[in-house]
């Protein structure tokens, strides 16, 4: 059960809506190797599901049912595939999930992200491992279908609110463009303190992108450790930007060059840990060239500054981020509830009308766990957002004002 609270306050419509659901899922028995695996999911959306106004809940519906035939229930196998697995390869071929530096399932709310093609995992060593794909299609939360990975088309396509809204299937059928997904990330792990990542995402013919990410955790004690981390991503245009421009809300008024979408990330952070209590500082740059693309749910400075319902990989973006996070321990009364709080400050380029206002952002969670009910798991997140100052754009008009206040239960029960 996932239930939505959205308050726009006098900026918008404020909204309420909730979706029960659930998924199922089977794994066929190993038979040398090759197995089967197929996972349905559902949801029914209750409430309000207006999608002109909606901004919290439309993952507990289909977008294009709702709009085509206010159809309110969701039903799409998300996972069919069949897999061949031994001691050192994983092989998957179909419908499946799928996790590197720019792709997730992302599954939050009801039904995950999905996509549809062949991944294959190697283990090298104790170290290492390999990890590629080449997928084909993508199935985003709110959609029943699979559909384009790196095209717009509203409810047809990949319409995900991080996608470049200037590659539109229409422009990229006329450039004979037939989009893919390339996945190759290599995971090295020297010892029990540190780890590695290097990976490469593209989509042939208009974008691509290379990702390192480092970390080293210093143990003071048992209880006590420091561990930093850096993460340099690079984009590369290779001509996606000529067919859709440097922006991803197709407004490239204030960029230094409004036909590429070349540009750069590095985000960094420490995390602090003295059991029960972990303190994060994270902080992430924008290079002033073209946005970063990443319309597939692995947010590219997740774990660093992206806090809750958050984009901040638009060009010329610095983020900070402050997080605490406290464990109950077990033998106290509140065993198995695990508090988190978080701030940060978004600081969009005030020179393109495209992007908002600067932000300020609190949220606070809180997810409970039972051990006479091991299987339950209750979550409560929070969030308000508020406009930092007032910013007039180069025409005189005003920036949207994006403040809002919102709040989510969820309830899941797994057998």
């Amino acid at each position: 059960m996932n239930s939505f609270i959205y308050d726009a306050g006098s900026r918008g419509e404020s909204h309420q809506t909730a979706g029960v659901g659930g998924s199922l899922l089977y794994t066929s028995a190993d038979l040398k190797g090759f197995s089967f695996t197929s996972g349905l999911y559902f949801s029914q959306s209750l409430g309000d599901a207006n999608l002109d106004t909606h901004r919290y809940g439309k993952d507990t519906f289909s977008s294009k049912a709702l709009a085509e035939g206010n159809r309110r229930y969701m039903r799409t196998f998300a996972q069919n595939y069949l897999a061949y697995q031994n001691e050192y390869i994983e092989l998957k071929l179909g419908d499946f999930l799928f996790k590197s530096f720019l792709l997730s399932p992302h599954d939050t709310k009801m039904i995950p992200n999905a996509f549809e093609g062949a991944s294959l995992e190697l283990k090298m060593s104790e170290e290492s491992r390999l990890k590629l794909a080449y997928l084909t299609k993508q199935k985003l939360r709110d959609h029943e279908q699979f559909h384009a990975v790196l095209a717009y088309s509203k409810y047809d396509g990949n319409d995900d609110g991080a996608m470049h809204r200037g590659l539109t299937q229409e422009k990229l059928n006329a450039k004979g463009v037939n989009d893919r997904l390339l996945v190759a990330e290599v995971h090295l792990n020297p010892s029990s303190q540190s780890s590695f990542r290097v990976g490469y995402t593209a989509v042939p013919k208009l974008i691509s992108s290379a990702t390192l990410e480092g970390t080293y955790q210093f143990n003071l004690n048992k209880e006590m450790s420091i561990k930093p981390a850096i993460k340099y991503m690079h984009q590369f245009d290779n001509g996606a930007g000529a067919i859709g421009g440097a922006s991803l809300r197709d407004n490239t008024i204030g960029y230094s060059n409004p036909n590429s979408l070349n540009s750069s990330l590095i985000a960094s952070k420490v995390v602090f840990t003295a059991k029960p209590l972990t303190l994060h500082l994270g902080y992430s740059k924008v290079a002033d060239k073209g946005d970063i693309v990443a319309p597939w749910h692995g947010l590219p400075t997740g774990g660093y500054s992206r806090t809750m319902s958050t984009t901040n990989w638009y060009a010329n973006t610095q983020s900070f981020m402050l997080k605490a996070d406290y464990t109950f321990p077990k033998e106290r009364l509140f065993e198995g509830l695990k508090l988190i709080g978080c701030y940060s400050l978004n600081n969009f380029d005030d020179t393109k009308p495209a992007l908002m206002a600067d932000t300020n952002i609190a949220t606070f969670d809180m997810i409970k766990t039972f051990q006479t009910y091991p299987n339950l798991e209750l979550k409560l997140r929070s969030i308000v957002v508020s406009q930092d100052h007032e910013v007039q754009n180069r025409d005189g008009t005003i920036k949207k004002n994006p403040s809002y206040k919102a709040l989510r239960l969820e309830m899941n029960y797994r057998f």
